[in-house]
């Protein structure tokens, strides 16, 4: 069993290697802002509550998040393992994370703020923000908020996976397919079998 969780400020790319080592060796992504953006397709109340927050530049409380994950890891479909993206967000999370989980490794894509603020408004512009499509908050005001938000509570999450030997930090700044050979190098993982 393979259990990750990989993190990284939004744009960072975390999304897109979930879904590629997850493609390769059939672990489950779960990601959170999937889940949002299901909950927003079929308009339920939570969605409402989302999109009143993330419009005003802020992250989605914890306790949400946390209910919602809870909620999903128990439907326990990870055959494999899995590859969580978007949670913990708060020591207490990591806490309870690693206590009833028992994860492998935390990928951690570190890339700076310049590159953010280029690839999110490139999205924006294109019509392919992050979270939520077309966010009504996917502008450098909203996003300076955001990061703000996202560096004060990651950087205790950093030391804490740290103390437990279970921090991997990749230069998020590079070409995909390098940096996904680093982490498949880094967890230790065999080549991929060829999908037929």
């Amino acid at each position: 069993m393979n259990k990750y969780v990989i993190c990284g400020p939004q744009g960072s790319g975390k999304g897109t290697q979930s879904e590629r080592i997850c493609g390769d060796y059939d672990f489950v992504h779960i990601s959170i802002g999937e889940i949002f953006r299901w909950h927003v397709k079929h308009h339920t109340k939570l969605a409402a509550r989302i999109r009143r927050i993330t419009d005003a530049g802020l992250l989605v409380p914890d306790e949400i998040v946390e209910d919602v994950v809870s909620k999903r890891l128990d439907q326990h479909d990870w055959n494999y393992g899995f590859v969580l993206d978007g949670f913990p967000r708060t020591r207490f999370q990591a806490e309870y994370l690693f206590e009833n989980w028992d994860i492998d490794k935390v990928i951690y894509l570190d890339i700076p703020d310049e590159v953010i603020f280029e690839r999110v408004m490139y999205r924006a512009k294109m019509g392919q923000g992050s979270g939520f499509t077309k966010r009504a908050d996917d502008n450098a005001e909203a996003l300076k908020v955001r990061l703000r938000e996202y560096y004060e509570k990651t950087s205790p999450l950093l030391e804490f996976y740290e103390k437990r030997n279970q921090l991997l930090t990749l230069d998020g700044n590079r070409d995909m397919d390098d940096i996904y050979l680093d982490i498949r190098r880094l967890l230790g993982l065999p080549e991929p079998r060829k999908k037929r």
